[in-house]
């Protein structure tokens, strides 16, 4: 017995060791929220968090390039995540700008980059190398940059996806011009090559056929069974299998899991996949960023830092100087082609293969391996600090007036200001009987549409008062404010009652509060703009809830009685006073507890 104890007892202590996952989540749980805080991102949290744990810091790990090959994980499953977004159909409508966009700006950019290494004396190979991989962008940093932007769906964003995809697509020959740059490369047989490159299409076609024929229906079979576990079990086996099967083939493990979830994109099974590969994405990419932190090798920036700190300016501003120059000959608006220029900037996650793989065959030796993992790695530490620079200085886009006409001496017996979804459906009755109707709006883009539906829209900001005249505010028999920005609606109702008094005022509220700052700047009438859809649908609970008509009607008619009740309160007495209201309400009811 006393043997056995012993046994476990030792079994215990050289068991699994929590310490390092306790001290990464520490690191993220802590680095990460305050940095985001400070307006600074969750990427550049997670980077000086790597950092701060890693072997140059306070020493909790040593081998930051395990973490790194681990955490990739996070990067192809980020990758099947956007793959479960880009319909088949969808995918093929970016093909002119993965093929055409995506291989100029590479191209151009593979050109520029090759001279920084032969200008600082290195063979022709290698500076060929450290170019190249320079230019694939890092797809962690990008998306997660994106996604926080809430840029992903937008065009400018698509824009940049199809740049990646193509920079992901172009590891495979690049692989394949490594190994032929290489001392004896270009004695491999013709065979060789073709060897590979039929591989790479087997692959691909493996992934195609299974994601077409087989995941759909091997989905439908588990769901039967009602596990989730099992689900969440096979959407891994899903993203996992293909990224191996595509890296086996010497092709890029994140394009394999982008291809599994284009295919799986149509699935009826595709928002639950999405649903349970979300938490395994966020925390792996997260562990990405931190292993990418701590593999920021100080000793070897410091024995070298002449080459570093020429290296680092030079690849990010030539790259920097290619994207502007690409996305503006490809007619990209300036504010566009500044953002893709920020964003794109830094080496990525692909240069580190690219770079090992060079080591391997010669052309890159251990100590110029080095010098450039910390160049890729100070750029992608960079990114974030351009991305706040950008957002700061940047001039703020301005939205083109084309189809645009300006408010000018309107003079409709309504003014309506502000187009939007309640503005639209506010004009339906007033329409409906005849009256006439001028309408501003500041959303360029809102009045082109709007006109494509036979509305005539004006542009005009109705916070100024020379706009509201030209609008023809002063001969109006009612104002109707219908801006969407609470502080603007404030404004336009303060300066309509004061300079046109005689005209109703009538006005969207937001909330509670900001109703009763409108009643205080003199709106003849206010509505919150949920209050009377909400009040119907309370209705129509009460009503399928087997209450008989007559109480539905006394219940809502009491419902708005206390409201008009808090509303007159808070007018007078403030929050406290209606607090203290609803408080005695909620317990005549029964749902004070």
């Amino acid at each position: 017995m006393s043997d056995t104890l012993d046994h476990a007892a030792d079994a215990a202590h050289h068991g699994f060791d929590l310490l390092p996952v306790i001290v990464l989540l520490a690191a993220a749980c802590i680095a990460v929220p305050l940095f985001r805080r400070a307006g600074l991102g969750t990427v550049l949290g997670y980077l000086a968090a790597g950092l701060l744990i890693g072997p140059y810091g306070l020493g909790f790990f040593q081998d930051a390039q395990a973490i790194i090959h681990f955490a990739e994980l996070g990067v192809v499953l980020f990758l099947f995540i956007i793959g479960l977004e880009m319909q088949p159909s969808r995918l093929w409508t970016m093909r002119g700008e993965i093929f055409g966009l995506g291989v100029m700006q590479v191209g151009l950019a593979i050109f520029a980059l090759v001279w920084v290494g032969i200008l600082l004396g290195y063979p022709l190979e290698a500076s060929f190398v450290a170019g190249t991989g320079f230019v694939l962008t890092s797809t962690a940093i990008v998306f997660q940059m994106l996604q926080e932007r809430g840029q992903m769906t937008q065009p400018a964003g698509r824009r940049m996806i199809s740049i990646l995809l193509l920079e992901d697509l172009a590891i495979v020959p690049l692989l394949i011009l490594v190994a032929f740059l290489a001392p004896g490369g270009e004695e491999a047989t013709m065979a060789d090559r073709v060897t590979a490159i039929g591989i790479g299409l087997g692959a691909l076609v493996i992934v195609v056929v299974a994601g077409r024929y087989l995941l759909d229906p091997m989905f439908r079979i588990l769901a039967r069974f009602g596990v989730r576990e099992i689900m969440t079990a096979a959407a891994l086996l899903v993203v996992l299998g293909a990224a191996v099967l595509m890296a086996e083939a010497g092709l890029s493990m994140a394009m394999g899991a982008f291809l599994a979830g284009v295919l799986l994109s149509e699935s009826t099974f595709r928002h639950q996949l999405e649903a349970d590969i979300e938490p395994f994405r966020g925390l792996l990419l997260g562990l990405f960023f931190l292993g990418v932190g701590m593999a920021l090798d100080l000793d070897v920036i410091a024995a070298n830092w002449v080459v570093v700190a020429i290296s680092v300016p030079a690849f990010m501003i030539l790259k920097m100087t290619v994207i502007y120059g690409v996305a503006r000959f490809l007619k990209a608006d300036r504010s566009e082609a500044l953002l893709r220029m920020v964003l794109m900037a830094q080496g990525g996650e692909f240069a580190f293969v690219l770079y090992a793989a060079a080591t391997q065959v010669g052309i890159l030796t251990p100590e110029w391996n080095a010098n450039l993992t910390a160049i890729v790695i100070i750029s992608m530490v960079l990114t974030p600090l351009m991305i706040l620079l950008h957002d700061r200085f940047a001039p703020k886009a301005q939205p083109s007036m084309d189809g645009v006409e300006t408010a000018e001496g309107l003079a409709g017996r309504v003014l309506l200001i502000g187009f939007g979804r309640f503005g639209q459906i506010a004009s339906q009755p007033l329409l409906a009987r005849g009256h006439s109707l001028s309408i501003i709006d500041t959303d360029p883009q809102a009045i082109r549409d709007a006109e494509k539906f036979g509305f005539k829209v004006f542009y005009g900001d109705g916070s100024r008062l020379d706009i509201l005249h030209a609008a023809g505010a002063h001969q109006a028999s009612l104002i109707v404010v219908a801006a969407s920005d609470r502080d603007a609606i404030s404004r336009i109702v303060e300066l309509a009652r004061h300079e046109f008094p005689m005209v109703p005022v009538l006005a969207r509220a937001l909330t509670r509060q900001h109703a009763l700052e409108l009643v205080a700047h003199g709106a003849a009438f206010q509505i919150r703009e949920t209050y009377e859809s909400a009040m119907l649908m309370g209705r129509e609970a009460l009503a399928r809830l087997g209450e008989t008509a007559e109480t539905v009607e006394e219940t809502m008619a009491d419902v708005r009685a206390r409201d008009a009740e808090r509303m007159a309160l808070e007018q007078v007495g403030g929050m406290d006073a209606s607090k203290a209201l609803i408080h005695g309400n909620l317990n005549q009811t029964g749902g004070g507890h």
